[in-house]
């Protein structure tokens, strides 16, 4: 057993939808011990039972769930602030070379290592990501984060048209290699794999037909894609499908929206769009970072809620412009501004943990500090940069201190991130 003593904050619901949800605690002690939490809560009421438990006290710091990243590409690990165009153009431009060059092993091997330590830098300890087309890039992506025991979901991307050469797939071909995957390392460590067709417009109808086989054959597996992120490939994909009554409705008529869905950006849905996602179970990332970067629009977050969609937030590199989940609900925030809706803090918090968490159906493993859930956690610094500090002094509520991370935060807050109890980024100095 190992416990810590600092501030401590979680949250047992929507803290919108229940005041009572917030569990804070300036004085706090969280506990943990073969990978799981023990205790979280009051110092003064939990000290008394720790026993010989070796205790580390963290003044000046707080300790809170590790944040959950819904939505981010691994192969654009190198095109993250590339210049120009809009979505369809600017993967023409970026990412499709980029991507191709996933094909070589230690490539991949190597991009790995940086992605995954760059995520656990920023405080993310579960990510759902895509992997290229190639069988290599998601071997290489898995067997980094089975090193570091980090719950991660993902798959290669299923293309079969509209797409360079060195990309495409077949059907077949996708079929065999995603069994191959599921079979290697589906529910080693704390993977789960994920059907990823790209979107619409990259797979014919036999390819998400297929795709939709998978999911319904094994019920294991997750799925992600992207869903009316931009107006041209809004116009693209209804041209494509012209029997569908929606871009949602392609996806739902091969079977691939369920409880186990995660749609990123869902920018540009009617309201009875988002109703449908709820009925089934569905979840969304909101990707606030991409959305500005690309011009895509702006995610009407309270029409989402209002339905009962879940949603979570995604970083969405290498559109998205930051790695750190602090930073995207920043942006996540000023999206909220031009929608005339601020994002509150609280929520905002609750999107980056829990929220996540149920929106890939792990709310029971993840996304707090309740008692048996897995110990991923991170310890911020408050005063990481001198600006920061200066705030926080400032500051007279945990609202008012939430917000300033979400906008003044980075990086170097970051001081420590545990997956599983295990440390396994500290920060240098």
């Amino acid at each position: 057993m190992q416990a810590y003593r600092a501030a401590t904050l979680h949250l047992l619901d929507d803290p919108i939808a229940d005041a009572g949800a917030v569990r804070f605690h300036p004085d706090g002690l969280l506990v943990t011990d073969e990978g799981v939490v023990v205790a979280c809560g009051a110092y003064a009421d939990l000290a008394a039972d720790l026993g010989d438990t070796p205790v580390e006290h963290l003044p000046g710091r707080l300790i809170t769930p590790g944040f959950i990243d819904l939505h981010i590409h691994f192969p654009q690990v190198d095109v993250i602030a590339a210049h120009g165009e809009q979505l369809l153009d600017w993967l023409e431009r970026h990412v499709f070379p980029a991507e191709a060059a996933f094909a070589d092993p230690a490539h991949a091997a190597e991009a790995a290592g940086f992605f995954v330590g760059e995520m656990l830098r920023n405080g993310t300890t579960t990510a759902m990501v895509f992997g290229s087309s190639h069988v290599a890039s998601v071997d290489a992506l898995f067997a980094e984060a089975l090193a570091r025991n980090m719950r991660l979901i993902a798959g290669k991307s299923l293309m079969d048209r509209h797409a360079p050469d060195d990309l495409v797939d077949t059907v077949e071909g996708g079929r065999w290699d995603m069994l191959d995957l599921i079979v290697r390392w589906a529910g080693q460590g704390r993977l789960g794999y994920a059907v990823t067709p790209r979107f619409a417009v990259t797979s014919s109808d036999a390819q998400l037909a297929m795709a939709g086989e998978i999911v319904r054959d094994h019920p294991e597996v997750w799925m992600q894609t992207h869903l009316a992120e931009n107006h041209a490939e809004i116009a693209q994909a209804e041209a494509l499908f012209p029997a569908a009554s929606d871009y949602l409705n392609v996806y739902e008529h091969f079977g691939l929206v369920g409880p186990k869905s995660v749609f990123a950006h869902c920018i540009h849905l009617e309201r009875q769009a988002f109703a449908r996602l709820s009925a089934a179970g569905a979840a969304v990332a909101f990707c606030p970072t991409s959305n500005l970067f690309l011009g895509s629009g702006l995610f009407d977050l309270e029409a989402a809620l209002a339905e009962g969609v879940k949603v979570g937030v995604g970083t969405d590199i290498g559109a998205g412009t930051s790695y750190s989940i602090l930073h995207t609900l920043g942006e996540a925030y000023k999206v909220g501004q031009l929608r005339g809706a601020a994002l509150d803090p609280l929520r905002a918090f609750y999107l980056a943990t829990l929220g996540g968490a149920r929106a890939l159906g792990l709310g029971d493993r993840i996304g707090n500090l309740a008692r048996g859930k897995e110990a991923d956690f991170l310890v911020l610094d408050l005063a990481a940069t001198p600006l920061l500090a200066r705030r926080m002094a400032a500051a007279r509520s945990l609202e008012e201190r939430l917000f300033a991370l979400t906008i003044l935060a980075d990086d170097r807050v970051i001081e420590r991130t545990y997956l599983a109890g295990v440390c396994q980024h500290r920060r240098d100095g």
